[in-house]
């Protein structure tokens, strides 16, 4: 595989797979502006959307904190939780037909952020992700989300506008979130975790996001190489995971993984000064690398 500057060929299956983003709430607001980071765990409901922009079509699915049992997947349109905080994860599907909600939910993390699974885009190809077109639908989906808040919806009021909206994805759709940052800017995004993905522009003075990569150095679809330019390039705040010794995607489940993603969404989005105290100590182990600029 010939890897060049913003270049990324012969893309694999692997490659192809896990693009997603979360979202919760809008806004460049401070801290002082949002709501407390939440200090337990919700059941989590799922609301369908079938949503498009021009000729491109796909099915969205926002998962928020509902009633029920604490960690559990509440199921379709469940009642929502009566309190206003951000704590939706939306995933998109490009497909040209709704499809069931996919059997790999992701099951809720602490303060109402979820786990960090994205989904597999049926038709996604290198090339929407080079053109462009990968992350402004995924900007898409950001504004009709958001909009949710205001339409005649059962989410309309329970979005928490001052929070910042969070951007996240795996390969391809690291690449994606990356893109949002840099040649496909969306001043929207105010925290975002592209995960094993490669430099898809220069960084955009209009995008304040607080960006997490997260990468493993045997990576051979999405070279760590790339990632690492990516990181040099933007101002902080910012960090870096590496996984030591491991490939493209196993890491996901890993408890660094999950610990280190939900910290650093509760400091991005909350203003938790203490979740991101915690970050070092949830990124170590013998077997991964922390590197960070926080301020």
């Amino acid at each position: 595989m010939t890897m060049q500057r913003r270049g990324f060929l012969n893309l694999s299956a692997a490659g192809a797979a896990g693009v997603g983003m979360s979202l919760l709430g809008t806004g460049q607001a401070g801290a002082a502006a949002r709501a407390g980071a939440p200090t337990r765990r919700f059941a989590v409901g799922v609301r369908q959307y079938a949503w498009s922009r021009g000729s491109r079509r796909w099915t969205t699915y926002v998962y928020y904190p509902a009633t029920g049992a604490p960690g559990g997947l509440a199921g379709r349109q469940h009642p929502r939780r009566p309190a206003r905080f951000p704590g939706l994860r939306v995933h998109a599907r490009l497909q040209q037909q709704p499809a069931e909600i996919p059997g790999d939910h992701p099951p809720p993390g602490g303060g109402g952020i979820h786990r960090p699974r994205p989904p597999h885009f049926a038709n996604l190809s290198g090339q929407d992700v080079y053109n462009g077109n990968q992350s402004k639908d995924v900007s898409e989906v950001i504004t009709r989300t958001l909009a949710l808040n205001t339409a005649g919806d059962p989410l309309a009021g329970h979005i928490n506008t001052a929070a910042g909206v969070g951007a996240s994805g795996h390969s391809m759709g690291g690449m994606t979130t990356h893109g949002q940052l840099t040649a496909w800017p969306d001043a929207r995004i105010t925290a975002a975790v592209p995960m094993s993905c490669v430099d898809m522009g220069n960084p955009i003075p209009s995008v304040r996001a607080k960006v997490l990569f997260m990468h493993c150095d045997r990576d051979g679809t999405c070279p760590i190489s790339s990632a690492r330019q990516a990181y040099r390039e933007l101002p902080a705040a910012k960090a870096f995971l590496t996984f030591r010794g491991a490939d493209h995607s196993n890491y996901f489940g890993d408890s660094r993984t999950v610990n280190t993603f939900v910290d650093w969404m509760r400091w991005s989005l909350y203003g938790d000064t203490a979740a991101r105290d915690r970050l070092r100590s949830d990124a170590t182990s013998s077997t991964t690398t922390w590197e960070s600029v926080l301020s």
